[in-house]
């Protein structure tokens, strides 16, 4: 981990060595009596700071590789040849789901399609509420100008410095789209995971959100995991892979 944060800051992009390895994938949904197989075996290494772009059909499997990924679910457990994820040295199957939960907070941002984001709070407690997630309601007042103070710099940096007060219904699409990305980057994550980041957007917006988190990522050094249908979109990323049948091939 420390030769990690150490090439993320001289500014490495890409390394051999893997932060994320994934082996022997599968993943099978009973809806009802009915048992839907979704991943059937998937491999996948990611390098540290490469931007990694997932294509696929419909139903094959991306957002659920995706969720895989981030521990928001566990693999199908294979008796012959159990399933591996490996991220930084650590064996993300054998985590408690406390574990998990740390995991995510610590090392993992997530941005979807519909941003997610509490209605209720607003744009800079909305980015804030990350850092309560990580450190706890008493860590976080103990370290509570230090989060406002990234949150807000976060905002700036996507433009939404004088949306700081604005509820996100007040928000346009993209707006609140920046607002999620900004969210998902205040714990300062090591790996970041877009699932269709610019799929609620039309053309002009999403190219403006994917300029923001291409710039983020560069300038921190950050690992991305992106699923998309957008081709012209994969085309931009540093690899791209198909899921078929639910394997991985290379594109």
């Amino acid at each position: 981990m420390e030769r990690m944060v150490q090439e993320r800051e001289a500014g490495a992009t890409v390394r051999s060595e893997p932060i994320l390895s994934v082996r022997n994938v599968h993943k099978t949904y009973n809806l009802g009596r009915v048992k839907v197989p979704v991943l059937h075996g998937v491999d996948l290494d990611v390098a540290q700071g490469e931007w990694v772009t997932i294509l696929g059909a419909s139903g094959s499997g991306k957002s659920t590789l995706l969720h895989l990924i981030g521990g928001l679910d566990r693999p199908d457990k294979h008796t012959n040849e159990p399933a591996s994820m490996r991220f930084c040295n650590r064996e993300l199957t054998r985590e408690s789901k406390r574990s998990l939960d740390r995991y995510r907070a610590d090392d993992v941002g997530f941005v979807f399609q519909f941003y997610h984001l509490l209605p209720e709070l607003s744009v800079l407690e909305n980015v804030t509420v990350g850092g309560m997630i990580k450190h706890g309601r008493l860590g976080y007042r103990t370290r509570c100008k230090e989060i406002v103070d990234r949150a807000s710099g976060l905002l700036d940096r996507f433009g939404l410095s004088h949306r700081l007060r604005h509820r996100p219904a007040e928000l346009s699409g993209g707006e609140r789209q920046r607002v999620a990305i900004a969210r998902a980057l205040i714990n300062e994550p090591n790996l970041l995971l877009a699932d269709e980041p610019t799929g609620n957007l039309d053309l002009r917006t999403g190219e403006s959100i994917l300029d923001a988190i291409i710039e983020h990522r560069r300038d921190a050094g950050l690992t991305l995991v992106m699923v998309t249908h957008d081709e012209r979109i994969a085309a931009k990323s540093d690899r791209v892979i198909q899921l078929v049948d639910g394997r991985v091939e290379e594109a």
